[in-house]
């Protein structure tokens, strides 16, 4: 399969009448980024239905996904469209190839249903974050203890794609 871009992804999203957007700032030579997946509910206003913020640099380190957030109310499939967006984005607009991410580590139960969340997108276990001093700077990071996970933006692309794809419109 091809790789998706963004223009494909936010069509396919009209098509379904659900709006994506991408906001970019550049703050120290960074990219912050938030992709919102919305619905209009009337001509002055939107609801979001989800949203991803990250931010990426010139690094080995590429993409850094901080929030992930999708109403429980948001039609099936909004949370892969973040997915595929955020992704496709980053393989067009940056030389970032990976993402990088904590599964924070509030309650056992829900940690280990973040990892296996990640997992299915393409995300595999680098190494625990805990309470020693050399992981003091992602705890500041991130804002918590957890495992920090890496996956290859084009695989978590062609997944969460896939994913979206699937679904019969609505």
């Amino acid at each position: 399969m091809s790789t998706i871009s963004l223009i494909q992804l936010e069509q396919y999203a009209s098509q379904r009448n659900l709006l994506l957007r991408i906001q970019i700032r550049r703050p120290l030579n960074l990219w912050a980024i938030r992709v919102v997946v919305a619905r209009e509910v009337d001509s002055e206003k939107i609801q979001i239905l989800g949203e991803m913020k990250g931010w990426a640099y010139k690094g080995a380190n590429g993409l850094q996904l901080d929030t992930l957030m999708v109403n429980s109310k948001a039609p099936l499939g909004v949370g892969d469209l973040v997915w595929a967006a955020t992704m496709a984005w980053t393989l067009e607009e940056t030389p970032c190839r990976k993402a990088r991410l904590l599964a924070i580590q509030d309650d056992e139960r829900h940690h280990l249903l973040l990892k296996r969340y990640f997992r299915k997108r393409g995300f595999y276990a680098v190494r625990e974050v805990g309470s020693a001093l050399n992981d003091l700077p992602l705890r500041m990071i991130w804002g918590g203890a957890g495992t920090l996970m890496i996956a290859d933006c084009r695989d978590t692309l062609q997944y969460s794609y896939s994913r979206w794809n699937s679904l019969p419109l609505q």
